[in-house]
């Protein structure tokens, strides 16, 4: 076995193929340039996208097991844009804790699950040029609503176990007693169900849930720091990276991502909010 992969990469170097062959010489799954990275995807026939089955208005799958939503819509443009056909992506559902293992492993070719990107996550994973903007929120009963982060002292709040909500509140608010979901969907049921006094999440989710959800209201928004959310790819993956962030450069030119707001987003957030307060677009 090892003289056959001595072999191997012989063969590889001596055909002068170390920029693009280097992967498969290597077992690694990076191509080094754009055009060898989309290379590899079209050779494998789709662009495979980890998204969420239960987020609505950002990822989620519909009544007629259709994925839709705002990160669905963007991974459907980048394959129309590799294969010239926007159905050629295998969509792999993504729970919070394991984006990055999904990336690791080489699971997904992008992260577009909702992506907050954070210093920590930065030294795991590459972030490609960002495309939405968030922030912490609070949601609550609208009888029992929540005035400061102080009031949390000692109650129960829900989360997403692994998301940047779990990790604020880990960080800096250790009274606060933490119910773990692993997945949107559980979460806010539990919050419906009265098992704690508040859900954290990012707000540009808890606004839809609150036009559908009157009895609840965003509490508190812009906890912490402003946060943006961007695809990502797993580190190293040079040229992968290089053509995401022209794709995306381009997608801010075509003013694609107001346009995805007002099909994927505008539904679920009426006129309330404007799409300049999520959307980047430059």
């Amino acid at each position: 076995m090892r003289a056959s992969l001595r072999s191997i990469g012989a063969i590889c170097l001596a055909a002068g193929l170390l920029a693009v062959g280097l992967g498969a010489c290597t077992g690694s799954d990076d191509a080094s340039s754009p055009a060898a990275a989309l290379e590899a995807i079209r050779a494998r026939g789709a662009l495979r996208v980890a998204v969420y089955e239960d987020k609505p208005p950002f990822s989620y799958v519909d009544s007629e097991g259709r994925h839709q939503g705002f990160d669905v819509e963007l991974a459907r443009r980048l394959a129309k844009d590799i294969f010239n056909d926007e159905s050629k992506v295998e969509y792999v559902i993504a729970k919070a804790q394991d984006r990055i293992a999904m990336l690791d492993s080489g699971a997904v070719d992008v992260m577009l699950a909702n992506f907050t990107r954070t210093p920590e996550r930065a030294e795991k994973v590459d972030f490609a040029l960002p495309y939405m903007k968030t922030s912490l929120g609070i949601v609550a009963p609208k009888a029992k609503p929540i005035a400061k982060l102080e009031d949390l002292d000692g109650k129960k709040v829900v989360v997403v176990g692994g998301t940047t909500s779990d990790q604020y509140f880990t960080q800096n608010h250790p009274k606060v007693e933490l119910l773990r979901f692993d997945h949107d969907r559980e979460a806010f049921q539990a919050l419906i169900d009265g098992e704690a006094a508040a859900l954290a999440q990012d707000s540009t989710l808890l606004y839809a849930f609150v036009r559908m959800k009157k009895d609840f209201v965003v509490s508190i928004d812009g906890i912490g720091a402003a946060d943006v959310i961007a695809p990502a790819v797993k580190k190293g993956s040079v040229g992968l990276l290089a053509w995401l962030n022209g794709e995306i450069r381009q997608l801010y030119n075509e003013k694609f991502f107001f346009e995805d707001f007002d099909k994927s987003i505008r539904p679920f957030y009426g006129d309330d909010i404007a799409a300049d307060a999520v959307v980047i677009s430059e």
